[in-house]
């Protein structure tokens, strides 16, 4: 099992969605992707993941709450796909799961497979945490949820070229490091001059 939030470490947030999860599933491995995605940054969440799920094993289970929407009428959402399944809010965060060949979304109404008192703001420790634990130990997708065929997605950020030297694009990370990751295919770069 996977985690990835914008929960930062200061507070106990992620240790006790690590308890949860134990708590179900004593022998799940759990991995931590990041939690210092910048507050609500759905975009930032789902790009990270994107790019860090395909080095875990067939069979992971990825948790990524970055939840701008909690406490509202939002849906919990599992996504599984050949390689992997995805547990965490409905929205756009697992765009990039879904357009995968054989992605299935299913709305998370089981209630029996959550914590038995729902927080309006910590659905990560409530209601995400238990289903991935849940998942990791056997029980199927469609126990814990109803498929559906309508999860949210994100709106694609393209690049755009004008002419054979102006490129527009949009910086979609800024790591650690300083570096800056665009949606300006490499490709383009490469072509030639360009401004």
């Amino acid at each position: 099992i996977t985690l990835l939030t914008d929960f930062g470490l200061q507070d106990g947030y992620v240790g006790v969605m690590k308890g949860v999860i134990w708590g179900i599933c004593p022998d799940a491995h759990i991995a931590d992707i990041t939690h210092t995605i910048a507050p609500q940054n759905i975009r930032q969440a789902a790009y990270i993941l994107a790019r860090s799920a395909p080095y875990f094993p067939p069979g992971a289970v990825h948790i990524a709450v970055v939840d701008p929407g909690v406490g509202s009428t939002r849906r919990p959402l599992l996504v599984t796909t050949p390689q992997a399944a995805f547990v965490g809010p409905d929205n756009g965060l697992f765009t990039f799961a879904l357009d995968e060949p054989g992605a299935r979304a299913w709305k998370l109404d089981r209630p029996d497979y959550w914590l038995p008192d729902i927080s309006r703001t910590f659905h990560g420790r409530d209601i995400f945490a238990p289903v991935a634990a849940h998942l990791a130990c056997g029980v199927a997708p469609y126990v814990l949820g109803s498929p559906i065929a309508d999860p949210a997605r994100l709106t694609p950020l393209l690049a755009e070229r004008h002419g054979n030297n102006h490129i527009i694009g949009h910086v979609i990370h800024v790591d650690r490091f300083g570096n800056l990751i665009s949606n300006v295919p490499a490709t383009w770069v490469a072509a030639g001059n360009w401004t």
